[in-house]
């Protein structure tokens, strides 16, 4: 299916690894230019050289920084003012008691999470409604919905993401503008990868038992039973940023393995 992508910018957050490097890899297929947003330097090369060596014809430029910070997110908008499409990917996680998390690792969630989405979409959106087309989209999580006991600090912010994204979509009516927010399931990225690592090997289990574990325990409601791959979070993400889904606006679109039991 041609998804009517190439030619088009693209900026993904947080894209060196995980959900935010397979959005990157679909876009360049689709023929998208694909702005590649990392920490540091040389994160953002591995990712690119990732890229390029399974797509030669892949385009990708590098922003090295953390857009958490306000002053990374003002160097990002002068060297690059304007895209078709942004994916605000950016997000760190950390389970942890609520009574132990402190003000600081309070803000330093909201800063990655929200502030992040909000700075961009600030300098991007009114520039996509005055050219009368671009795509914003979130990448929230089921725990938007489902507030994890284990890191409640985490499930604020994606529920906050979900509110943003739809009063913004509230800004663009009659327009050719959408923007959107994908709940993610329990997905296997890097993160989650060393999680099981570690937690695994600390109880003398394989991953496999755990991961059987964590959906009989801590996600029973799901249908999938497993772990996502990133991939399959991906091909949601990239279809949404397409001119196919050009009626689905405000939307908060469910990649989470059938988790969440509301049906509306």
């Amino acid at each position: 299916m041609d998804l009517k992508l190439a030619g088009k910018k693209a900026l993904v957050t947080g894209s060196t690894k995980g959900i935010g490097l397979a959005i990157a890899k679909s876009l360049a297929r689709e023929g998208v230019e694909v702005i590649i947003n990392g920490r540091t330097g040389a994160s953002v090369r591995t990712a690119i050289a990732e890229i390029t060596s399974e797509n030669r014809s892949a385009q990708c430029e590098s922003f090295p920084g953390d857009l958490g910070t306000a002053h990374a997110a003002e160097a990002l908008r002068a060297k690059h003012p304007a895209v078709d499409i942004l994916i605000n990917n950016l997000g760190i996680f950390e389970p942890k008691n609520f009574p132990e998390i402190n003000d600081q690792e309070w803000e330093r969630m909201w800063q990655t999470n929200v502030m992040s989405g909000v700075r961009l979409s600030r300098h991007y959106l009114p520039r996509m409604l005055q050219a009368n087309w671009g795509r914003i989209i979130f990448i929230s999580s089921e725990s938007a919905v489902n507030i994890p006991v284990e890191m409640i600090h985490y499930g604020v912010t994606k529920t906050a993401q979900v509110a943003l994204a739809r009063g913004m979509a509230e800004t663009t009516a009659g327009t050719a503008v959408t923007v959107n927010t994908v709940l993610a399931g329990p997905t296997m990225s890097e993160g989650v990868t060393d999680w099981l690592d570690k937690v695994a090997q600390s109880r003398n289990i394989t991953k496999p038992e755990l991961e059987r574990e964590f959906f009989a325990s801590m996600r029973p409601s799901s249908l999938l039973k497993r772990f996502a791959i990133p991939e399959e979070v991906a091909n949601m993400v990239v279809f949404l940023a397409s001119p196919l889904a050009s009626a689905t606006n405000g939307a908060a679109v469910r990649a989470e393995g059938g988790l969440l039991r509301s049906i509306l």
